[in-house]
């Protein structure tokens, strides 16, 4: 399909990723929680690491990602320009592209932010 984002090799569980998170100390943690939600959306989600981080796909193709920086880390959405966003968490003016800023200490609409996951899991699995 036109658009996709396609990745080889995927794996159901990549032990590069969990390595990658303890590096990464508390940052690391917040991103392990949103990455954990990315892989129990279906037994079709497979993982990879791809420029230097975790992400999600369906099969070979790539719906969401986790990265950490100096002080935030971002969920973001390969096609997330196209996802519904009530809450207006999603930043971002590319084509296709959108993310989700975490910083520390800092409260995050939860449900907003599952919901939008589950959402981009649920679109990829159509366009495959």
């Amino acid at each position: 399909m036109e658009g996709l984002f396609r990745l080889q090799p995927t794996m159901r569980r990549d032990p590069a990723i969990d390595a990658w998170f303890k590096q990464r100390g508390e940052l690391g943690a917040i991103a392990r929680q949103w990455f954990s939600l990315m892989r129990g959306c279906g037994p079709d989600v497979r993982e990879t690491i791809n420029d230097g981080h975790p992400i999600a796909c369906v099969g070979d193709a790539a719906f969401a990602y986790v990265n950490t920086f100096t002080a935030h880390v971002n969920v973001g959405f390969f096609l997330g320009a196209e996802l519904e966003d009530p809450t207006s968490l999603l930043e971002g003016t590319g084509k296709r592209m959108r993310h989700v800023k975490l910083r520390q200490n800092t409260e995050i609409n939860e449900q907003a932010l599952t919901r939008l996951i589950e959402t981009a899991y649920k679109d990829i699995k159509m366009r495959v």
